[in-house]
């Protein structure tokens, strides 16, 4: 500070002379404040807004559930979450029907077991939905044949369809049994499929993980449903 006084005191050309060469090197020092600061901006994640990537970063809420897809997204993402809600919601539906129809124990064993993986499945995908900032269903699902279990059973995925559901509603005992097995392995090899679509096209990591824990899940399932068919 005292050398700019003296700067500032001297006349003429050396005090110009003076100012401007503390001016230059302020301005040099701003640079390399502002160099520092840009570095730092590149070296963080998420500071490149110039992406040209179609996918969408989820939002920090949690949703519904208490559990959330966290990182980017796609709309194969959105796309199994909303299938998979309703297909859950059918299979839990079924699955339902056993315990005052079944006779055979390990087709009320996988019941059960149905009921307690798929029913909390679907909140942790509206949970997801909701933190995506997307709708619960698709107009898609509504649009499809069979999703509001239509007459010929030839809906997405192994939905089942109403005539399906009637029949299996008025089943007992090993009549029920075997119905049950073939219809939920149908309706299994549905979700797998939808699954494997989702591990090949989806993005967010939580969905994939989910949807690798469905294939290999009702995989099992699936191989105990014929085994059972093959003893009744």
């Amino acid at each position: 500070m005292n050398s700019i006084k003296r700067a500032l005191s001297r006349p003429g050309r050396h005090r110009v002379a003076m100012v401007g060469a503390i001016a230059a090197g302020a301005l040099t020092l701003a640079a390399c404040g502002n160099d520092g600061e840009s570095d730092k901006n590149h070296g963080t994640p998420g500071a490149d807004h110039g992406s040209s990537n179609s996918a969408t970063a989820a939002p920090g809420s949690s949703g519904s559930s208490g559990s959330s897809a966290k990182g980017a997204f796609n709309d194969a993402d959105v796309t199994f979450a909303q299938m998979m809600i309703p297909h859950h919601q059918q299979a839990i539906e079924m699955a339902e029907l056993s315990d005052s129809r079944a006779s055979d124990k390990e087709i009320k064993e996988l019941s059960a077991a149905i009921e307690q993986a798929q029913g909390p499945e679907i909140k942790t995908l509206r949970g997801w939905l909701e933190g995506w900032g997307k709708p619960a269903s698709s107009s898609m699902e509504h649009s499809m044949p069979g999703m509001d279990h239509g007459a010929d059973g030839s809906g997405m995925s192994g939905i089942m369809s109403d005539k399906d559901m009637a029949e299996l509603k008025a089943a007992k005992g090993t009549d029920y049994d075997k119905k049950f097995a073939r219809l939920m392995t149908t309706h299994h090899n549905g979700a797998i499929s939808m699954a494997e679509n989702e591990q090949k096209d989806g993005r967010n990591a939580s969905a994939k993980k989910l949807a690798g824990d469905i294939i290999k899940g009702q995989t099992a399932e699936v191989d105990r449903f014929r085994k059972i068919l093959d003893r009744l």
